[in-house]
């Protein structure tokens, strides 16, 4: 089961809010806010977890991944393995998941 949260912002009600790894994620345009507390993302790891959101929980490959990085950023899958520790390094260790041999996923809480 997925826990999310309709957050009201002030410009507008278009955030989305996930719990994941123990936190609480709301992902609003390029505004990251991780337990309200706003991160700045560099484009690259920002698409990764604009393209983990989508479907929160389920795995999304290092291809898919590679797809939506910015273009100019990505050449190789080490692209993605540089855009995701980056992302962990920011959010946490714990909030993306590798699933070996199939891509990456968010720690949803379930």
């Amino acid at each position: 089961m997925i826990k999310l949260l309709e957050t009201e912002l002030p410009s507008r009600r278009d955030g989305l809010t996930i719990e994941v790894a123990g936190h609480f994620l709301l992902l609003h345009g390029d505004m990251v806010l991780l337990d309200g507390t706003e991160i700045r993302l560099s484009p690259a790891p920002l698409a990764v977890l604009q393209a983990l959101v989508v479907n929160p929980g389920h795995v999304v490959s290092r291809g898919d991944l590679l797809a939506a990085l910015p273009s100019g950023t990505a050449g190789s899958e080490h692209a993605v393995e540089m855009a995701v520790a980056r992302l962990r390094a920011a959010l946490g260790t714990r909030v993306v998941q590798t699933v070996v041999k199939r891509g990456y996923r968010l720690a949803i809480a379930s």
